[in-house]
Formats: structure tokens, C-alpha cells, sequence
């Protein structure tokens, strides 16, 4: 799979997203890695803006979407994230996401009985050192483009 195209279209594709510096490092079926720079995204005391923190934690559910399921199938929304503040971050911050095949498989299963599958991606955020700065739970749906007809 080349990636490029798909990260090009998250790192570009939401004017917020591209003015906040977001990277992807990695993205490969069930797995992706990114980062937010510190530099233009600090707040009033000279840390990580939350806001941009939130942004590294919510992004990886779209990229892991991009990279292990069909995007001609289904189409990814947000339900939930939440965000634990652990440490002030004061370097880039990091994160990986990664499911597993027994769960794509799980995913990909309930998406075509029911034109819809919800998934939960946890992660840690790390700082240059490799302190927890913040931990993310976010809850996904991906939504079936013809979803099954219901029986009359």
C-alpha cells in the first residue's frame, strides 16, 4: 500500500490540522504513528496547547481508517475522545495507535450485517523523553456507504 497519498490528504486535507504542523510518521494496515510539534502550538504558560494535544489524539483514528479499511465501503466519525491530562508537554509530542487483526476482522464482520461498527483506539501521548504527557480513549463508528436493507 502506498500511504502517501492518504497522508498527504490528513496532513492537508483540514486547514486546522496542516497550520498545526501534524505528521504522520507511520501508517500501515492496523497501525499508524504521529506527531505534533511544540513549535506553534503552545498556550500561555509555554506548554502544548491542549488543543493541539486533543488534535494528536483524535487524528489517528481517520489514519488508521485510511490505512486498514476500505474507504470506498465506509466512512469513519468520531463519537467520543477523552483526553487525560497527565504532564505538561514541553517537546513534540508522539503517539502510536494500533489494533489488531482479531479485531479488523471483528470490525469489518459487524460493518456489513449492520452497515455500521463502532471501535474503541487508546493511546498514550509521549513527550521527547518518552513521558505519558496525556492518555486518549477515543470511541469511532464507520458507517457503511449502501448500508444492508433492513427486512420489511
Amino acid at each position: 500500500m502506498d500511504a502517501t497519498p492518504a497522508i498527504r490528504m490528513l496532513e492537508n486535507g483540514i486547514p486546522f490540522v496542516e497550520r498545526c504542523g501534524f505528521k504522520i510518521e507511520t501508517l500501515e494496515p492496523g497501525r499508524v504513528v504521529c506527531r505534533m510539534p511544540i513549535e506553534g502550538n503552545t498556550n500561555h504558560i509555554g506548554t502544548m496547547y491542549a488543543g493541539a494535544l486533543f488534535t494528536c489524539a483524535e487524528m489517528p483514528g481517520g489514519a488508521l481508517f485510511f490505512s486498514t479499511f476500505d474507504p470506498a465501503k465506509c466512512f469513519p466519525i468520531v463519537k467520543a475522545l477523552d483526553l487525560q491530562f497527565l504532564k505538561p508537554a514541553t517537546t513534540d509530542v508522539r503517539l502510536e495507535i494500533s489494533i489488531t487483526d482479531e479485531a479488523i476482522a471483528r470490525i469489518d464482520a459487524a460493518l456489513e450485517a449492520n452497515g455500521k461498527a463502532e471501535f474503541v483506539l487508546e493511546g498514550e501521548l509521549t513527550d521527547a523523553q518518552g513521558a505519558v504527557v496525556a492518555r486518549s480513549r477515543g470511541v469511532y463508528q464507520l458507517r457503511a456507504t449502501n448500508p444492508p436493507k433492513k427486512p420489511a
